[in-house]
C-alpha cells in the first residue's frame, strides 16, 4: 500500500504537469475510426498524410479519425519464473509491477477504462474494464498482492490471445507486458490482434542481461533451470554466446513491434516512474526509444 501511494502521488503529480499531452498522444492519438482526408496544415502529425491522395491532387492531405471520447486499456501482465531474476535491489518482476501500476494510474487520472489480465504459472484471473480511482486502485492492489510463481513452476506461461481478442472494444490500447523472452513463433492470430487493437509492448531486463559486468568470476541462481550459473565475463566465447543470446530476444522482440515507438525496454535498474515518462515524452516528439 505504501508502494501504491507514493505511485499515485508521482503519477498525479505528473500527469498535471508534464504527462497529459504525451499521454494523450500516445493512447488516444492512433487506432480510431477513419473519419475523412483533409487538406494538411502547418502543425498536422505528417504520419497521418496520405501519400496516395497527395500525389494525386498534387497539395498534401492527411487522414482525420474520430477520437474516442473514452479509451480502454487492457493491461496483459505475464508473470514468468524468469522475471525473478535481479542482479541489484529489484528484480526484473519488482521493476514490472512497478511499470505496470503506474500504467493503471495514468488511466484512472485520465478517466480511462482500464481492464487487467493476469497469467501465471499455476493461475490466471482477469479483472473486466472499470473507470474511476476506487475500483483501478483496487485492481492495482490485487496485482500487487499477487504472490510471486514458486521457482518450481513452468517457465512457459501463455497467454489467451483468443478470448483476449474479445475482452475489450476494437480499437481498444493492449498493453503486454512480460519478459519477452526469445521464441522462433508469434502469439497465435497476431496480425488479427494488431489489426482489433492498438498493441504496445512493455519488456523488461536486468543491467546484467544487457551487458555482462566487467569482474573476473560471477555466480547467480537461474530461476529457469533452477540451477546456479557461473559466468566468467572474461572469457571470449561466453561474451559471444551471452552477445548472440540479446541479439537473439531483441529480434524476437522486434519482430512483434518494429515501430519502435510502440514498444519499451525497461531496465530494472533504472527509476520505473522516470522512464515511462521519457519514453512517452519521446513517442510524442516520433523519437525511437
Amino acid at each position: 500500500m505504501a508502494l501504491l501511494k507514493k505511485l499515485e502521488w508521482r503519477v498525479r503529480h505528473a500527469a498535471d504537469s508534464v504527462l497529459g499531452g504525451e499521454y494523450r498522444s500516445t493512447f488516444r492519438g492512433k487506432g480510431m475510426e477513419f473519419d475523412q482526408v483533409v487538406p494538411y496544415e502547418f502543425g498536422d502529425d505528417v504520419r497521418d498524410i496520405d501519400w496516395n491522395v497527395t500525389a494525386r491532387l498534387g497539395e498534401p492531405y492527411r487522414k482525420k479519425y474520430i477520437e474516442e471520447r473514452e479509451v480502454t486499456l487492457l493491461i496483459v501482465f505475464q508473470d514468468s519464473v524468469s522475471l525473478q531474476f535481479g542482479s541489484g535491489i529489484k528484480s526484473k518482476r519488482d521493476a514490472l509491477l512497478e511499470l505496470a501500476v503506474c500504467l493503471m494510474l495514468l488511466g484512472a487520472v485520465n478517466r480511462d477504462r482500464t481492464a487487467l489480465y493476469y497469467a501465471g504459472p499455476q493461475q490466471d484471473w482477469y479483472i473486466e474494464p472499470a473507470t474511476g480511482r476506487g475500483k483501478i486502485y483496487a485492481a492495482a492492489s490485487q496485482l500487487l498482492a499477487q504472490r510471486e510463481p514458486g521457482l518450481d513452476a513452468s517457465a512457459d506461461v501463455r497467454l489467451p490471445w483468443k478470448f483476449l481478442s474479445r475482452a475489450v472494444p476494437r480499437h481498444s490500447v493492449c498493453l503486454w507486458l512480460g519478459d519477452f523472452p526469445y521464441s522462433e513463433e508469434r502469439p497465435t492470430g497476431w496480425p488479427i490482434l494488431a489489426k482489433r487493437y492498438q498493441m504496445m509492448g512493455f519488456r523488461v531486463e536486468d543491467p546484467w542481461e544487457r551487458k555482462l559486468p566487467d569482474v573476473g568470476e560471477l555466480s547467480a541462481y537461474d530461476p529457469v533451470s533452477g540451477e546456479m550459473a557461473v559466468v566468467h565475463p572474461g572469457d571470449t566465447s561466453q561474451r559471444k554466446e551471452h552477445a548472440q543470446w540479446v541479439e537473439q530476444r531483441d529480434r524476437y522482440f522486434k519482430s512483434l513491434y518494429p515501430d519502435p515507438r510502440s514498444c519499451m525496454t525497461l531496465s530494472s535498474g533504472g527509476d520505473v516512474f522516470d522512464s515511462l515518462v521519457y519514453f512517452l515524452a519521446q513517442r510524442g516528439m516520433g523519437g525511437a526509444m
